[in-house]
């Protein structure tokens, strides 16, 4: 009786041991791949399968977007400046069945390629371009990884150039282009204005000349201006014409 009960209950922990093996439950954002003797059997889930214990084998496959820092990478540029950049890719898994069977660690792989295409597509840009072009180099490196990571079954959505770290003498330089470029913009805005008063003074001038009473309509405005304040000293200009005509008048009229 007693070994009925012992074998019944060593019955009972393998039929359990069995179906613990047996019974998969994968969320929604994982898939299955089954192999079945060393066999493929495709990609099963999201939800409760069963697989045969000991013959079928199940590998789990994230397929939510994963994310891959580039570790920071020494580049020299096309105008052979050297500098320091680090990157983010973004990528996630369209093909279970391939991202296993096709490499061996897809994570791993897709970092590397990463690391290798950043430091090839950045060596063929200028320092401008790196910093100026930040949207048209990430575009470019999300494609060329992801067509080569397309046969993984992994599709690389988005590369992020994060940070471009420049030598000190290199900022400095930077920092002296730009000062020099806003004293330039400086100098032609001021030639500009000048040249403006000059055709400005060169017409009024001109009207002067045409009329010579609003030269003393002028000059009698600025002398009213000038007394309007306080403590201030007039030279009231006398004009010429004013001294031809009085010695004149002396003349005739002794």
């Amino acid at each position: 009786m007693n070994a009925l009960l012992i074998g019944l209950a060593a019955a009972a922990a393998i039929l359990l041991l069995f179906l613990a093996n047996a019974i998969k439950i994968v969320p929604e954002y994982e898939r299955g791949v089954i192999f079945r003797l060393g066999r493929i059997q495709g990609a099963k889930g999201p939800g409760l399968f069963f697989i045969i214990p000991i013959i079928d084998r199940m590998i789990r496959v994230d397929l939510r977007i994963l994310t891959a820092d580039v570790p920071p990478q020494e580049i020299i540029t096309s105008d052979n400046v050297t500098v320091r950049v680090d990157a983010v890719t973004y990528f996630q898994v369209l093909d279970p069945v391939k991202s296993v069977i096709a490499i061996e660690d897809y994570q791993v792989a897709t970092s590397k390629i990463a690391q290798t295409t950043l430091r090839s597509i950045l060596g063929q840009r200028s320092l401008d371009d790196l910093l100026g072009k930040r949207d048209e180099i990430n575009q470019l490196l999300a494609q060329v990884i992801d067509d080569l990571t397309n046969p993984w079954g992994v599709k690389v959505s988005l590369v992020e150039v994060r940070d471009v770290s420049l030598p000190e003498a290199m900022r400095r330089a930077m920092a002296r282009q730009a000062e020099a470029e806003r004293d330039r913009r400086a100098r032609v805005i001021h030639a500009l204005g000048e040249r403006e008063a000059a055709q400005n003074l060169g017409e009024a001038a001109g009207i002067l000349e045409e009329h010579p009473a609003a030269m003393q309509l002028r000059t009698l405005g600025s002398l009213v201006d000038v007394a309007s304040q306080q403590g201030s000293v007039v030279a009231f200009p006398v004009p010429m014409e004013l001294l031809q005509l009085a010695r004149a008048t002396r003349n005739s009229h002794p």
